[in-house]
């Protein structure tokens, strides 16, 4: 009796074989793991010419520099380039925005006492000469004056981190006109150099 039970099971099953099972299923094997990490390698695989390779390059690099000049103009510090980022950076940044320096003008300067001591005028090119005299003078002054408060303030502030190349960035800064600065300046010029409002 269950014997005679069994049987039409078992033909059941047995005739699901061949082309049934196919049907029944997803119409294709599962593929290896071995061939879906060959496909995945196919996709991101090198370009197959020079000029391909130079251009996924240039396409890299703009998008680089176009995520880095947001970041500088946006003052968002996780994206900064290399150069910009770091708590010694940023109080270099905040210590030569917090004054005014000499530094900053030079380039205005510079094109008046040019063209004083470009004029035919004698007495204006004496003029002229004095000034740029006066004016390398006062901006080796003053930055001498930021220096010595820059290492002042990261001895105090940061013994133990390196500041290897604080102080020529800092310089650099200083020399740049201040609405041209990027990271853009936090801190307000002049005395007290307080923190900019957003507005």
């Amino acid at each position: 009796m269950f014997g005679r039970s069994r049987a039409p099971e078992t033909e059941e099953v047995t005739s699901l074989s061949g082309t049934d099972l196919k049907d029944s299923g997803k119409g294709r094997p599962t593929p290896k793991r071995r061939e879906q990490e060959r496909g995945r390698r196919r996709s991101v695989a090198a370009p197959a010419t020079r000029k391909e390779a130079y251009k996924a390059m240039r396409e890299r690099q703009r998008e680089e520099r176009v995520h880095s000049m947001a970041a500088l103009r946006g003052g968002d510090e996780r994206n900064l380039p290399a150069r910009d980022r770091g708590p010694v950076k940023r109080y270099a940044r905040d210590l030569v925005d917090s004054r005014r320096s000499v530094a900053e003008f030079f380039i205005p300067f510079a094109i008046i006492v040019l063209a004083l001591s470009f004029s035919s005028n004698t007495r204006l090119s004496a003029v002229g000469g004095a000034l740029w005299l006066a004016l390398v003078v006062l901006i080796v002054l003053d930055s001498s004056v930021m220096i010595f408060r820059l290492r002042r303030g990261l001895a105090k502030n940061f013994p133990d981190q390196s500041a290897k190349g604080t102080v020529a960035y800092a310089l650099m800064r200083s020399m740049q006109i201040r609405r041209f600065r990027l990271p853009k300046p936090r801190l307000r010029g002049g005395r007290g150099g307080r923190r900019r409002t957003s507005a």
